[in-house]
């Protein structure tokens, strides 16, 4: 999932997008990959290390989609005998099937756009999603001893 790579004289580039609503929200990819991995995983903790974040930072960024809104996209259930968790809502789950849809037509459009100024690369790669964004910003740097040799 992801904006189409195009390429042209070794410049590679993606498209993607990003709805910037009323009242400061915004829905962009970030969002929709965590609905998405939360709606697999059944959880807030589990979505957040799928995509090697803090618990917290998914929490945030859940919440501000819940209240933005006005209607949950997701709820939370409290722990039992089997533990809690979280779920997306019918709301959460049409608000990802939309902005998906939309993905798809912006990539059409800009194939459409964009064919005469630049090339498909040879092989479509995977495209590069805000992960390797992730990887870095959220990278650990390595552990260094505080003896000297």
């Amino acid at each position: 999932m992801g904006a189409w790579i195009f390429e042209r004289e070794g410049i590679v580039g993606l498209v993607r997008f990003r709805l910037d609503l009323a009242g400061g929200l915004s829905v962009g990819p970030g969002k929709i990959e965590l609905l998405e991995l939360l709606e697999a995983h059944g959880s807030i903790s589990a979505a957040a290390r799928a995509m090697r974040m803090s618990y917290r930072q998914a929490w945030l960024l859940l919440d501000s989609l819940n209240k933005g809104f006005g209607e949950p996209v997701f709820e939370t259930t409290t722990g039992g005998r089997r533990g809690g968790g979280a779920q997306i809502t019918v709301f959460g789950r049409r608000l990802v099937e939309r902005y998906r849809a939309l993905e798809k037509s912006l990539e059409r459009l800009a194939q459409q756009a964009l064919a005469d100024i630049v090339t498909p690369p040879a092989r479509l790669r995977a495209p590069a999603t805000s992960r390797r964004r992730r990887l870095t910003r959220h990278a650990v740097a390595p552990a260094r001893s505080k003896r000297r040799p």
